[in-house]
């Protein structure tokens, strides 16, 4: 048996053996019901071209204009790249930098690396900086955000309709374009392209062999490309396939979770409280808060995104410390307190916390709009910055938690371990 027909559980760490499934097909764990890989298409041409594709609708999407204000004469349009201009020249070099890198640098980390890889996958050879490349896709994909901020661009249309007239641009229908396809792009597994890549002739790496193993056996997974070797606790090891540090758990991991938890929940208190936008009108000048700006739409008639900012700004991150501060205390107990529920809710803490970088995006995009000279200027404000450090690092806090500390405690069925 190779190691990559082995596949070890990402969330109670119970092995498996690889098995083919069909399109559309999921292979759950035996112990926690996680998804450990669907079934999909593993035509590298298919993948290649829906991937360049990607990559045209993403060049368009960020150099076209996204939407056009009119009124009172003036006119003002805003692209992705201008708006994050504005937040670097308004002394917001920090929020500028998260922005670029959520919506521009990762999205084109993550296809540049895929178009590379599956062309020459497709030429039926393993390209240089193979491991490195797919390595780099995990990571970007996680911190991607462009579906987040499709409807961040639109919260801002509805919200731009009751100030001037809007005009949408050919920037606004690429983004959407993108974001079906980048959905698309995400169902493609690095890991299964790390297989198909194992056959291939490519620069020299260390040998794929053959193991045995015993049920008391101690193993690792790779975190970064899921390969299975023998655990050796007495040096630093690194995986035999993409070189990446190899531990059977995260280093302090509960350590580290509290540290970004704690640093989360004391600037949570000023992102509440501060402005997160200053508007600057013949009728004076005016702060916003969070909470102003989701009594805003309430009032204006939108009761369905005053909802969407309410629940992303303040009800998500509210559970998110909530959630991981539990999840992170009984881990440090050792509890074998229903392991199956507090699994769900840590993939559920995942799943959402990018969605509270949507009032972010929403500031964004109205203070690249909103600039009529001395009829109306709106300017980011501290607590925007305060509410970004904190939606980082509460996600920051999630992917250092190791969920396997949940089931660790928990006896076995006589499943093996990873």
């Amino acid at each position: 048996m190779h190691r990559y027909d082995l596949i070890s559980c990402h969330d109670c760490g119970v092995l498996h053996r690889r098995r083919p499934v069909l399109p559309r097909e999921k292979a759950r764990c035996v112990r926690c019901r996680s998804i450990l890989y669907r079934g999909i298409h593993s035509d590298v041409n298919r993948m290649a071209a829906i991937t360049l594709g990607a990559i045209f609708t993403f060049l368009i999407a960020q150099f076209c204009p996204i939407v056009e204000l009119a009124v009172g004469g003036y006119t003002s349009s805003a692209t992705l790249s201008g708006a994050i201009r504005v937040l670097w020249t308004e002394r917001m070099q920090v929020v500028a930098v998260i922005v670029s890198l959520f919506t521009v640098v990762l999205p084109a980390v993550e296809l540049g690396a895929l178009l590379y890889v599956t062309l020459a996958l497709r030429s039926g050879v393993r390209p240089h900086g193979f491991d490195h490349l797919l390595r780099a896709v995990a990571g970007a994909r996680r911190w991607g955000m462009t579906e987040v901020l499709m409807i961040g661009i639109l919260i801002t249309i509805v919200k731009m309709t009751s100030l001037a007239q809007v005009v949408v641009q050919p920037g606004l229908f690429a983004f959407g374009a993108l974001t079906l396809m980048l959905a698309i792009v995400t169902s493609f597994d690095p890991q299964m392209l790390w297989n198909i890549g194992e056959h291939l002739p490519g620069p020299r790496r260390p040998a794929q062999a053959e193991f045995r193993y015993t049920p008391h056996a101690r193993l690792a997974a790779c975190h970064s490309c899921g390969l299975v070797a023998q655990h050796q606790a007495a040096t630093h090891q690194h995986c035999a396939r993409c070189g990446a540090a190899l531990h059977r758990r995260r280093p302090d991991s509960v350590g580290r979770t509290w540290a970004f938890l704690l640093a989360a929940t004391i600037l949570y208190i000023p992102a509440n409280l501060l402005p997160v936008m200053y508007t600057h009108s013949l009728f004076g000048k005016e702060d916003d808060t969070i909470i102003s700006g989701v009594v805003y739409f309430w009032t204006s008639g939108s009761p369905a995104l005053a909802a969407i900012i309410f629940i992303a700004s303040i009800v998500v991150p509210v559970l998110k410390l909530a959630a991981l501060s539990l999840l992170a205390l009984t881990a440090q107990r050792r509890s074998r307190w229903r392991p199956l529920q507090r699994t769900m809710l840590y993939r559920i803490v995942e799943f959402v916390g990018r969605w509270s970088m949507l009032d972010i995006f929403v500031i964004t995009l109205t203070v690249a709009l909103v600039r009529f000279q001395s009829l109306a200027t709106i300017t980011a404000g501290p607590g925007a910055l305060a509410f970004c450090a904190v939606v980082v690092l509460t996600m920051l806090a999630s992917m250092q938690f190791d969920p396997r500390l949940i089931w660790d405690p928990i006896d076995s069925n006589g499943e093996n371990h990873a």
